[in-house]
């Protein structure tokens, strides 16, 4: 089978508050919460997703809500930001808001020819809004953004390395990105989509300070392919190229397998389907707390663990 991947599915980083977390991504950058769990291998934890109306794969970032998590040392090797699209005329919009409400924000510089606004999250996540002619994603038009506005996807993620060549190569000869070309240390790839959240680049930081995880840090990157059958051809492809990878691990709302890139950042493969609305309907996405049906039996006590929580008054 000719397996593909489209570029990225989404994101997931950890949070040492939750409540300051849905306030910043909803409150200020006006993503919907889609979806609001708990963390399938620690259930006494959220796990939080954000992305467009129905949480389209490509859209969504995802947090572990570790309560009290110690903060994490931003450095290689780690995904150290993630880029978010918008209207390449919005980013004037973007930097007002962020003034207002106080997140600073120097004025956007050029990269590759986009104007790029860097900023960090209240965890001290790195974050790039990054103004594109065509986004190609969807906004989410019943949000606090204007819709012209307003964040459309991923653009995608920057990985800092020691040395980026052998994670190149992954990525060129396993996973059928292509070179795009670089800016100084900074190298791009390309997925293999429709030229939608499908950039990974990397920065090439060969005397950078180590990175450790913690809060503000990304755990890890999931790129999207369609469907089980061809995440089945990537376990193979990815065994064969000599990679240790895990079983298929039900997530839900998506599959599931993991493996690490030579330079140790955790990459995960993820199916499209069957997405959020498998377990509400469109309208209610975010509002409860949902469980896998194999924890609904422990809703009493993990209710009773889990942090109440409240969405910020300009989500609608």
């Amino acid at each position: 089978m000719n397996a593909t991947l489209s570029g990225i599915h989404h994101v997931t980083a950890i949070t040492s508050d939750v409540q300051q977390n849905i306030d910043f991504y909803c409150g200020v950058l006006g993503l919907r919460l889609v979806k609001l769990t708990v963390n399938f291998d620690d259930p006494s934890s959220y796990h939080l997703y954000y992305g467009d109306e129905l949480g389209r794969p490509g859209t969504v970032m995802t947090f572990f809500a570790w309560a009290g998590a110690r903060r994490g040392a931003i450095g290689p090797p780690q995904v150290t930001t993630t880029a978010f699209a918008v209207p390449v005329d919005a980013i004037n919009y973007w930097s007002s808001r962020l003034k207002q409400f106080g997140v600073s924000n120097d004025a956007p510089i050029e990269r590759f020819s986009e104007p790029v606004l860097h900023i960090t999250d209240p965890d001290g996540l790195g974050l790039d809004i990054v103004g594109v002619e065509k986004p190609g994603g969807q906004p989410w038009t019943a949000g606090p953004v204007p819709v012209e506005h307003a964040i459309q996807g991923f653009h995608g993620v920057t990985i800092s390395e020691e040395g980026y060549e052998s994670t190149a190569n992954v990525l060129t000869k396993l996973m059928n990105f292509t070179a795009d070309g670089n800016d100084g240390n900074r190298f791009r790839y390309r997925a293999q989509g429709d030229g939608f959240a499908e950039i990974v680049d990397f920065l090439c930081v060969p005397d950078g300070r180590g990175g450790g995880m913690g809060a503000g840090v990304v755990h890890h990157v999931a790129f999207r392919t369609p469907d089980r059958p061809q995440q089945d051809a990537w376990h193979s492809n990815i065994v064969q190229a000599g990679l240790n990878v895990s079983p298929v691990m039900d997530r839900n709302y998506f599959q599931s397998i993991y493996f690490r890139e030579p330079g140790g950042v955790l990459f995960e493969i993820a199916t499209d389907g069957p997405g959020f609305t498998t377990d509400e309907p469109a309208e209610q996405l975010g509002a409860k707390l949902m469980l896998p049906k194999t924890l609904e039996q422990h809703r009493a006590k993990i209710e009773s663990i889990l942090p109440a929580v409240r969405l910020p008054l300009s989500e609608k």
